[in-house]
């Protein structure tokens, strides 16, 4: 892998897709392209921070085409705002067959780290200030991206998800391991967006009885607190809402001493994300109508179209 930094608030990794980053439909899985994403924001954070920064915010990952194993891969992260410690940083993901070197876009986010110290505090970072129109624009998106940020975190934490709730629901249970480590010592935020990413799946795979099931978007996800080495994780993934071709699941990581037990672990991750089933000609098929039965099935139906029209309103 080799990267290249121009100008200093950019940064651009690039590399080949392995045969071990694919996932079921074949291409490279959802999961693998998130970690992509979040270890090119780290650089871009880190570089611009000179210090290390953890991942705080990604959202509005938009996958428009899936990335084939064996192609170039270009992942760049740009910094595009700052606030006091905050850095909002944009990545694109690009690939293409190696033989033409032709790149096409297949992905687009915003991330937001945070720079930290020595001893984990949140330290200021120098200002991004605009020096094209570009630039600006860029800019001024991020900024409007921070009012939708605020209206979706809102509604996601009216929410409430309790053992009433009838919907589908998959959990997976296992410990972080020391491969899952990154640069400050805890879980890499690219390898939970990949549990969150695998955990999605298997409940699109058991709802539609089908292995070809492909994201198409994960967004709101937000970092609460970190995730330690060795400690007990639970993902749950919940099936929310259903559209004609889509399956909207909302997504819990917790963590804590396996000593405390399940009653120990804590809230670390959360975020919505939207499978669709494929035919072999990876288009978009009809899936299984999942109706809401309780008052909670019901709320949580509604929020998920809710947060739909909120994206729409911003002109996601």
């Amino acid at each position: 892998m080799t990267t290249s930094v121009s100008p200093p608030a950019e940064i651009t990794l690039r590399f080949l897709a392995a045969p071990t980053d694919a996932g079921q439909s074949g291409s490279v899985s959802a999961g693998r392209v998130l970690e992509w994403i979040d270890k090119a924001g780290y650089a871009a954070a880190a570089g611009w921070s000179g210090t290390y920064a953890v991942t705080a915010y990604v959202g509005n990952v938009r996958f428009t085409r899936p990335v084939e194993v064996g192609e170039l891969v270009e992942v760049t992260a740009r910094v595009v705002h700052t606030g006091m410690t905050s850095m909002h940083i944009t990545v694109d993901v690009a690939s293409g067959q190696p033989r033409t070197r032709r790149l096409d876009p297949a992905t687009r986010c915003l991330m937001i780290f945070v720079a930290v110290d020595d001893q984990g505090r949140s330290t200021p970072v120098r200002a991004f200030v605009p020096r094209t129109l570009g630039e600006e624009l860029q800019q001024q998106w991020a900024a409007r991206r921070a009012e939708l940020r605020q209206e979706v975190e809102a509604a996601m934490a009216g929410q409430r998800y309790t053992e009433a709730g009838t919907a589908p629901e998959v959990v997976m249970r296992f410990l972080a391991a020391p491969t899952d480590v990154n640069w400050g010592g805890k879980v890499h935020g690219g390898i939970v967006m990949r549990w969150i990413d695998e955990a999605a799946h298997v409940l699109a795979t058991q709802w539609t009885g089908e292995a070809h099931n492909v994201a198409i978007f994960t967004g709101g996800v937000r970092f609460y607190r970190p995730l330690r080495i060795g400690h007990l994780v639970q993902v749950e993934a919940r099936l929310l809402h259903t559209g004609r071709t889509s399956m909207h699941i909302g997504v819990h990581v917790r963590s804590g001493d396996p000593a405390a037990g399940p009653d120990g672990m804590e809230l670390t991750t959360y975020c919505r994300t939207i499978f669709v089933a494929i035919d072999a000609e990876r288009r978009a098929v009809p899936c299984p109508t999942w109706v809401p039965v309780n008052d909670e099935d019901r709320a949580l139906d509604a929020h998920a179209v809710e947060l739909v029209g909120i994206r729409e309103r911003f002109g996601d």
